[in-house]
């Protein structure tokens, strides 16, 4: 099949790289020069496992293409799909400026029969502006043609994403008509060869689950984090409190893991967006807005035990971060955790020495790129040297078997903050470690 992805951001460059790789024939746009021409010498704007090597090989073999031309790419394709950015708005609704920009070109770019498909997570009733802007360009061209648009949520994981896509564990698709719907069901065949994961529905559905699917995850981890300031409180163990819970079937052990808080492109965002889109519709929704109030204050849990053990005052203080990146295998740091705690530490006048081993660049350039009070090195023992801590705020592999005495060796003291309580407490403490962690007295 013919298809265009329209947006090379972290779900257009994913999925098109993997419909290229079952044989289609794709062309990715992106009004973003740099990145376009970056693309062709295989220099992949996101890290993201495996994705690299993929783009390369279909690029190579000519079933993967990257272009400015919209129209161009657009007038010859049958499946187009819109995967640009929807950032959060200042009340907290999704912005579908550039969305609806897409639309508008595919009306002024089609020409024969074609599927639209929403890739991009957009609130209920976004498919019927998408239809209703490309039949406006359509009628102002004077012209005829047949189209159907399709929602298509994408359920992928930063650091999983290819897997994710090749063996999905669903396959959502809303549509009102069969044509459409038969053309994706043809269209994600190939991987569906094992296990039949398409699940057909109607548009408003569709566009629904992929809110409803995070907005519960999100909902566990921040139950969990209330549980763990609960615990810490009474003198219980959240540890031993989740495997305790997690054992139970109907709960299980996926997203109850205590940590400082939830971040990334998704969860944050789209508990947002679906709170605001109940507010729309005359309904408070008291449980997102708890679970936004939750993950908040959880982002400061870290912080507030360093303040708590070091004082107000953190001037003289230099403290190494583990982890920038709001999750491991991936460089993305938005809404991280770690911007709230280094922004909180170095507001009281301490000193950051931070190592990731992927998000260092986003750091540098983005989220941090104002804070002085920050400096980079690039292995984890590096940013001990001379520190009065460490804090440990992404769960990257390379974290979870450290080297403890020589961690004990560069630390001024063997002052350890664990924010995604990795290791056994009695273990650190036997070891000589001062060792805090959340959800544990």
């Amino acid at each position: 099949m013919k298809i265009s992805v329209i947006g090379t951001g972290y779900v257009g460059l994913v999925s098109g790289v993997c419909f290229a790789q079952m044989g289609n024939s794709v062309t990715c746009v992106d009004i973003d020069e740099k990145k376009i021409e970056d693309l062709k010498r295989g220099i992949i704007p996101i890290y993201e496992p495996g994705l690299e090597d993929m783009t390369l090989e279909n690029y190579k073999k000519g079933t993967l293409q990257f272009t400015t031309d919209a129209k161009d790419a657009i007038a010859n394709s049958l499946i187009s799909f819109i995967a640009v950015g929807t950032p959060m708005g200042e009340d907290g609704s999704a912005d579908l400026r550039y969305v609806l920009a897409v639309a508008k070109t595919i009306g002024e770019s089609m020409q024969d029969y074609m599927v639209v498909v929403d890739k991009s997570t957009v609130p209920v009733g976004t498919a019927e502006k998408v239809k209703a802007t490309i039949q406006a360009q359509l009628d102002k061209r004077g012209v005829s043609i047949e189209f159907d648009v399709v929602s298509n949520p994408e359920f992928l994981k930063e650091g999983a994403a290819i897997n994710d896509f090749l063996h999905p564990d669903r396959v959502v698709i809303g549509a009102d008509n069969e044509k459409a719907m038969d053309i994706m069901r043809e269209l994600y065949s190939p991987f569906m060869k094992h296990h039949d994961r398409f699940i057909a529905m109607d548009i408003k559905s569709a566009e629904m689950t992929k809110y409803a699917a995070n907005a519960m995850l999100a909902t566990k981890i921040s139950f969990m984090n209330e549980m763990s300031q609960i615990c810490e409180r009474v003198g219980a163990d959240i540890n031993k409190v989740r495997n305790g819970i997690g054992s139970d079937s109907r709960i299980g052990y996926s997203f109850i893991y205590p940590g400082c808080g939830y971040g990334g492109s998704c969860f944050p965002k789209d508990v947002q967006a679906l709170a605001k889109t109940a507010k729309d519709y005359g309904y408070t929704p008291k449980i997102l807005d708890a679970v936004e109030d939750v993950n908040y204050a959880q982002k400061k849990v870290m912080s507030d035990k360093v303040i708590a053990r070091f004082g107000e005052d953190l001037s003289g203080k230099t403290f190494a971060v583990w982890g920038l990146s709001f999750k491991p295998e991936t460089d993305d740091m938005r809404e991280a955790s770690s911007i709230t705690i280094i922004n909180e530490l170095t507001s009281r006048g301490a000193k950051i020495v931070a190592y990731d081993p992927k998000a260092r660049h986003e750091a540098e350039s983005f989220y941090l790129k104002d804070n002085k009070s920050v400096s980079y090195v690039d292995s984890k023992y590096e940013a001990l040297k001379g520190a009065d801590a460490v804090i440990l705020v992404t769960e990257w592999q390379e974290f979870r078997s450290p080297d403890f005495n020589e961690i004990k060796k560069e630390l001024k003291n063997p002052v350890f903050f664990d924010g995604r309580n990795q290791f056994d407490r009695e273990k650190m403490e036997a070891n000589g470690f001062e060792y805090f962690q959340i959800g544990v007295k």
